[in-house]
């Protein structure tokens, strides 16, 4: 999943696409190099973010998703948005899944509204929201709690009829350090729910944290993370380099299955 922000102020890359013309020659490459989706996001998520309106929001994703529905017919778009009405119109607009980072609790309306469109959701953990959730996050034991909540969460959605989920621990989102490495060394567990296990670590804190860098300087604590994640259950890496995570995953395939492993001559 190749991430796509055209937010001014994301951690990484906030405002490097905001113009039309950078943003498909981005999602271009991300697409050359082995994205299989992208996933257009319009509202920063980084800690200490605030939240802009709902007109604000639709009046930055809607021409972009315009744009890229229509310069890459075919490709599916997801739409990384916690809003029930942004959902419905990106729905209309050709978008072919929702990532919601609040899993329905941030809008009550959100899953009436995937459940009418019957396109996938991705659901995430998210402890306060993105301008608290990093202010002093506390748990008895963050890997059960998260993947209770999760369980629970895909419950409540096939309860209403609504069964093409994928589950996001949520790294970096209400959790300390410590808190995300016993994520990702329990990640295993989360397979039990019985869905596809995302993942998102692309640059974020606790690699910087780790090995004393900044999210530029992050890249190969990235791949480092990706690949202990596949080991530990993950089906779905949520990137901004698509090429090295697309390298991660055919050396992780050709390392689960030597004899059917793609070698070069």
């Amino acid at each position: 999943m190749g991430i796509l922000n055209i937010s001014p102020d994301s951690f990484h890359d906030g405002g490097k696409f905001i113009e039309q013309k950078k943003m498909l020659q981005h999602a271009e490459r991300m697409l050359e190099q082995g994205a299989d989706f992208i996933d257009l996001g319009a509202v920063s998520s980084r800690p200490g973010a605030r939240s802009i309106s709902m007109q604000t929001e639709w009046k930055r994703l809607g021409p972009a998703l315009d744009a890229l529905t229509g310069t890459f017919p075919g490709v599916p778009i997801s739409v990384d948005t916690c809003r029930s009405e942004v959902a419905r119109r990106a729905i209309d607009r050709g978008a072919a899944m929702i990532n919601d980072i609040s899993a329905g609790t941030a809008d009550r309306d959100m899953f009436e509204v995937i459940g009418r469109s019957r396109i996938p959701i991705l659901i995430m953990h998210m402890q306060g929201t993105p301008d608290t959730m990093q202010m002093n996050p506390r748990y008895r034991d963050v890997v059960r709690e998260v993947y209770t909540f999760l369980g629970n969460k895909t419950v409540q959605l096939a309860a209403e009829g609504i069964t093409d989920v994928l589950v996001d621990p949520g790294f970096g989102f209400g959790k300390s350090v410590e808190h995300n490495y016993e994520l990702l060394k329990g990640l295993s567990l989360f397979r039990t729910i019985g869905k596809p296990v995302a993942v998102g670590v692309s640059r974020k804190s606790m690699i910087n944290k780790v090995i004393n860098t900044r999210p530029a300087g992050a890249l190969n604590g990235t791949t480092a993370l990706h690949a202990w994640a596949l080991q530990n259950g993950a089906r779905l890496l949520r990137v901004h380099d698509v090429r090295e995570a697309a390298q991660a995953i055919l050396l992780w395939k050709a390392m689960s299955d030597p004899a059917g492993a793609h070698l070069p001559r």
